[in-house]
């Protein structure tokens, strides 16, 4: 079956707000290292990893081993009713990466049931129901998810299950403050939280919860220490600082194994999923424990945390870990940034150039000024595939180009990347003349 059949097929039964990639989207056959290849026979070099997922890269030996030992059990489920030896083990692990004190952790299927689940604890422990965001934030798709999620793009209900206050800080490059210093823009960020803390809420605000670095938003990068500055005032209050980590964590951006250490905190509980289970579904929660204990009803979860996923998440990490990924991470990240950043001085196109360690964002914009050109960012995602190269888009305009390949990338495959970057952002330089 072609590509274009099975394209026909998708769009009778799918909903017709489940976007694809591409003016011919493409089926991902088969994958090995960074590269996968579609079932056309096309292979591409990765370097959005199914949206940061794929985190260690494809047909990895000692995750796929881990995985089929246990699938060799018999056992692919059992629920949290039951002990779970694997789901322990990661658990202990991440609680003690964490660096959080006394720290619990609950396990979901995906970054919104985590969030989700966040949501649920800070609220009930502190018996409020509202909530501080970022402006054009991402927190997932469901209904507490969507409420808490600053950007029209990705709001589906204005429906809301929380009382939610925006605050500035993280779309920097189209920010009313963003032509500040590094430390002024900081002082202004404060001040405003202060000023939503006394104007839009009562006070009692259950928690803030923030992306270090904004994922779906653009991959937008914060200064370092603004969440510190935060959360002297939160604490102050005695709100709640919630870390979504479900696209920072794992080492991807190269100096700190979570986003949030870039800014000299450590937060109340941190939300994780993506690369965890380098394919396999998994997300859930970290926290301090007398916040986690603070769900009084009854609970389990049917499948998050469950016997294979576990297994995997747990291989996952162990390889990260003993590979030195986030060093790798910090490494190529440093060579894909100065790369890109040439670039944009030869390409006006490209309006911005952001991001740390693997996680890295291309802002495209009008020839010769500003404005978003989401037209760019399409036409730039086009070159890039038809030369071999898969990437992804984001941003509050559509016109952002991410990229995030496995952690494992090389030398070599970054150098590649970039050469393909070049002369598909040139082409499209050239087609605006």
């Amino acid at each position: 079956m072609s590509e274009s059949d099975l394209l026909a097929r998708h769009r009778a039964v799918m909903p017709n707000w489940l976007s694809l990639f591409y003016d011919r989207p493409i089926e991902i056959a088969r994958g090995s290292g960074r590269r996968v290849t579609d079932a056309e026979g096309n292979t591409y070099l990765d370097f959005f990893a199914g949206i940061l997922t794929n985190a260690i890269g494809y047909d990895v030996a000692e995750i796929s081993d881990a995985i089929r030992a246990q699938v060799d059990t018999g056992v692919l489920h059992t629920s949290t009713l039951y002990l779970i030896r694997k789901q322990v083990e990661l658990a202990e692990q991440i609680a003690r990466l964490s660096g959080i004190p006394d720290a619990k952790v609950f396990f979901t299927n995906s970054g919104t049931e985590a969030n989700e689940t966040a949501l649920m604890i800070a609220t009930q422990y502190r018996r409020s129901n509202q909530i501080l965001a970022l402006r054009n934030s991402y927190h997932g798709r469901a209904f507490g998810t969507i409420a808490i999620t600053g950007n029209r793009g990705w709001s589906a209900s204005s429906l809301s299950p929380v009382k939610v206050s925006y605050v500035h800080g993280g779309y920097r490059y189209r920010d009313a403050f963003g032509s500040l210093s590094d430390a002024d823009y900081i002082k202004a960020c404060v001040a405003d939280l202060r000023d939503v803390l006394q104007t839009a809420t009562s006070g009692d605000v259950a928690a803030l919860i923030a992306e270090p670095i904004q994922g779906v938003g653009g991959f937008n990068v914060p200064p370092d220490g603004l969440f510190g500055a935060f959360k002297e005032v939160l604490d102050s209050y005695g709100i709640l600082l919630i870390s979504d980590e479900v696209q920072t964590g794992w080492g991807r951006t190269g100096e700190h194994f979570w986003g949030i250490q870039a800014h000299g905190v450590t937060p109340d509980a941190m939300t994780f999923a993506k690369g965890l289970g380098n394919g396999l579904a998994i997300g859930g929660v970290v926290a301090r424990g007398e916040i986690m204990d603070s769900i009084t009803a009854n609970s389990i979860s049917t499948f998050g945390g469950n016997p294979v996923a576990t297994a995997g998440a747990k291989a996952t990490v162990d390889y990260l870990l003993d590979h030195d990924l986030q060093g790798n991470a910090a490494k190529l990240g440093t060579l894909l940034l100065a790369g890109l950043r040439d670039l944009a001085e030869r390409h006006d196109i490209v309006g911005d150039v952001r991001g740390k360690g693997l996680m890295i964002g291309l802002e495209l914009v009008a020839s010769g000024g500003t404005d978003p050109s989401p037209s760019h960012a399409a036409a730039v995602m086009e070159e890039t595939k038809a030369r071999g190269l898969l990437v992804g888009k984001g941003g509050l305009h559509g016109n952002v180009i991410r990229l995030a390949p496995p952690m494992t990338l090389t030398d070599e495959e970054a150098r590649e990347a970039l050469d393909i970057l070049g002369a598909s952002i040139a082409a499209v330089q050239k087609g605006t003349k």
